[in-house]
């Protein structure tokens, strides 16, 4: 290994397909070490982060999230992907967008300004894997992916199901997938929520696979319910971290007990590469609260595993070693 191939592949790495070694310690972050770019030509997958936090109703921080997952990612970075056996990025063309650019300041110009950036990342061909930020970042993204792809179901993994009422004008990361369903953004007949632990009167016609159930009846019986809801519709998949317990996740806004152990949505999620996905996202880290990096350590693994089942489906083969 030559000096000229090793350290800073964030921007000193010309080849998408080809990674360096890395001090785990060191050097520039990005999301699994890729290149930082804002020119899309014939990237598969654009990651970026929205730090945005004002839309709390609790506790403050996860402006910082994006920035926790790039820096909790670099031991994914160095080895070939666990369970799968692969190097997703010798399949997958990856770059790191860098952030959306938000005046916090301006209350009135956040919404357009996530959704104009995410719908440059899709005028552009590229599939957007999102860091928030709170979990409304998800209703500005989610309406530049309906004006790309029309109305799509949603995936929604969370502690909360975010559809108490909606005046379709606050910025409240609790109403917005009412919001997104009034608005014709969701097809709801095809949605689910899954590991639920909160109270609604309505389910607005969401199928809810709430934490108790899926402690009780499994992974297994949680994927074949997703997979049947979803159907062969396009679909977005959102990723509140405190749908894990807070025992896994403690750096969060809204913690509640009860939740999904990494485990258990880790085979839920790779298990998932049949729905045809057109957008992920990772909210609600908030590294403030956390503990040992375990919230962000957890979050990064999602979007690592989730970059994989794009992997697949772009034609990488899973070579396992053992019994999985």
């Amino acid at each position: 290994m030559s000096d000229d191939q090793a350290g800073d592949q964030a921007f000193r790495n010309d080849n998408p397909h080809n990674r360096w070694s890395e001090m785990t310690y060191g050097g520039a972050l990005s999301f699994l070490r890729r290149r930082y770019s804002r020119d899309l030509t014939g990237v598969d997958v654009a990651v970026t982060g929205v730090p945005y936090d004002c839309a709390v109703t609790y506790r403050p921080g996860a402006r910082l999230g994006p920035r926790a997952i790039r820096a909790a990612s670099v031991q994914l970075a160095e080895l070939k992907a666990f369970p799968f056996g692969f190097d997703p990025f010798k399949t997958l063309n990856v770059v790191d967008y860098g952030d959306c650019f938000l005046n916090p300041h301006d209350p009135l110009s956040i919404i357009e300004a996530i959704t104009a950036h995410i719908s440059e990342i899709l005028a552009q061909g590229a599939f957007p894997l999102t860091f928030g930020g709170d979990h409304f970042i998800t209703y500005p993204v989610l309406r530049a992916i309906a004006r790309a792809h029309g109305p799509v179901a949603l995936v929604h993994f969370d502690a909360h199901c975010d559809t108490w009422p909606d005046d379709g004008q606050e910025i409240n990361h609790g109403t917005m997938f009412l919001r997104a369903k009034n608005e014709g953004l969701l097809d709801v007949e095809g949605s689910v929520q899954v590991g639920l632990r909160t109270y609604n009167d309505d389910s607005h016609g969401f199928e809810i696979l709430s934490a108790p159930w899926v402690h009780r009846e499994g992974s297994a019986a949680t994927i074949e319910a997703i997979r049947e809801r979803v159907g062969a519709r396009k679909a977005y998949l959102t990723f509140d971290i405190d749908c894990l317990d807070p025992a896994f996740a403690p750096g969060t806004g809204t913690p509640v007990s009860g939740g999904l152990t990494p485990a258990q949505a880790l085979e839920i999620l790779r298990s998932l590469g049949n729905i045809d996905f057109v957008g992920m996202d990772v909210v609600e880290v908030a590294p403030a609260y956390d503990l040992s990096e375990v919230t962000a350590i957890n979050a990064a693994t999602l979007a690592h595993d989730f970059l994989c089942l794009l992997a697949e489906k772009k034609g990488a083969k899973r070579l396992p070693i053992g019994r999985l």
